[in-house]
């Protein structure tokens, strides 16, 4: 990322969808927001000052993701640190949060500061690797966790595979309790899920394939959350997908227990409708649901009892999409979509509520994550100038061969939608300007 530069004004943005403001950055930081034409705010002229006209443009906290596979390193084929956090520039986030299923997996300390050193010299934005649970992701020894936290891992899990030996997770969340860290779960029985394939229900009795069904899900959050609460250890529920899931985290959290959960973007916006065809692109773990699951996540995610949107980005090369579905692999890409995807779905129609989509996709991802000092705050003088940019009148085409991946599974290509990211700026550093209408003084190489 470029350094920070002289003074820009950013004229006519809607702060968290408001009214317009002058936004003043001067080096690494907000220096004043301030009625339009008031000037800058901040007295002294400054000849480097550049002036953009953002005409109505969104400003937003810059994203946090919680869920990221960068794939690097072991299979950049499919995406690199170095592409994996452009596409996250691109889609308005300034920190992401790195999964451990990587070759060799993320289960040492050394493997920590590794990619922590390899994305400080190629990354477009902050990288935050998360540790492995258990040993090579094989489910029989716990890894170091307290020595990975401090390497600098926020989180621990196995993402992909289950922690399924409760007394594994319990020493695991009993080390999070130490470290200040949280535990992330994939929630897949084992024994109920099997080979599932595809939703349970219409969408797998009409292709034929093997079910998933939800309580492969609810059944492993069940047994966690009650886990969580007898150990005071942090349990975050990684992309919950059904109604049933929705409701044990909420009781989970009438009683106190220290549990959080996430939902994607896909989840958010699709149903098992669309897995009919049985093209590999719809093919993701945990498995699309019905339109009855996606309305009670969304109203979850409205209520507060699931806290954040997270991507599971999940980059695949094209040879290994174009396959037939149980041969091809689970996951889409989430980065460059996730912020048009979850405004249309808090939108329902209509313009979203700002500021619950700045709250699920930048604060409460950042508290969670143990970031908040940082990333997820608020948009005022004196803050760090760490933001994006959405136009609000976008109406774009998503188109698969634009993307700054490395890879192009995105199951939204060809759909429309109204918003898109056009900017990011982290601490002062233009790490995407997607349209170049802006002239940021300071870019991406």
């Amino acid at each position: 990322m470029n350094g920070p530069a002289g003074t820009t004004i950013l004229r006519g943005v809607r702060p968290l969808g408001g009214s317009p403001q002058d936004v003043t950055v001067r080096g690494s930081r907000i220096a004043a927001v301030t009625a339009p034409g008031n000037g800058d705010g901040t007295g002294a002229a400054d000849t480097t000052t550049v002036t953009v006209d953002c005409d109505g443009l969104i400003m937003l906290p810059a994203l946090v993701d919680l869920h990221t596979h960068l794939r690097e390193p072991g299979d950049t084929p499919s995406e690199t640190i170095a592409s994996g956090t452009r596409a996250a520039a691109h889609g308005g986030y300034s920190d992401v949060l790195a999964m451990a299923n990587c070759v060799p997996v993320t289960d040492t300390p050394e493997r920590v500061r590794h990619i922590s050193e390899r994305a400080a010299r190629t990354a477009s934005c902050r990288v935050h690797p998360v540790g492995a649970v258990t040993g090579g992701l094989a489910g029989r020894d716990l890894a170091p966790l307290d020595a990975m936290a401090a390497a600098g891992a926020l989180m621990f899990s196995d993402d992909g595979v289950c922690v399924d030996d409760p007394a594994l997770l319990v020493r695991a969340l009993e080390a999070a309790r130490r470290t200040g860290t949280l535990v992330a779960q994939h929630a897949q029985c084992p024994r109920l899920v099997q080979r599932g394939q595809i939703n349970a229900g219409a969408a797998a009795r009409a292709t034929g394939l093997p079910p998933w069904p939800a309580t492969g899900e609810e059944t492993i959050v069940a047994r966690d959350v009650v886990l969580a609460g007898a150990t005071g250890g942090r349990l975050h529920i990684c992309h919950v997908s059904t109604a049933g899931t929705v409701e044990i985290v909420r009781w989970a959290k009438s009683r106190g227990w220290p549990v959080t959960a996430e939902v994607t973007p896909h989840h958010l916006l699709l149903t098992d409708l669309m897995t009919r065809d049985a093209d590999p692109l719809h093919k993701v773990n945990p498995p699309l649901r019905t339109a009855e699951d996606v309305a009670a996540l969304r109203a979850a995610l409205h209520d507060g009892t699931i806290d954040a949107v997270a991507t599971d980005h999940a980059p695949h090369t094209a040879s290994s999409k174009d396959n037939h579905w149980c041969e091809a692999p689970f996951g889409m890409l989430g980065l460059e979509t996730a912020l048009p995807v979850v405004a249309e779905a808090l939108g329902a129609g209509s313009e979203p509520d700002w500021g619950l989509v700045a709250t699920v996709m930048s604060t409460r991802p950042a508290r969670i994550a143990g970031l908040a000092d940082v990333a997820g705050r608020p948009l005022r003088a004196g803050e760090p100038a760490t933001f994006t940019l959405v136009d609000p009148r976008a109406d774009w085409r998503v188109d698969r061969t634009e993307s700054v991946s490395a890879s192009d599974n995105t199951p939204f290509h060809g759909m429309t939608f109204r918003h898109r990211v056009v900017a990011t700026m982290v601490e002062g550093r233009v790490t995407a300007d997607i349209d170049r209408r802006l002239t940021f003084p300071t870019r991406v190489s």
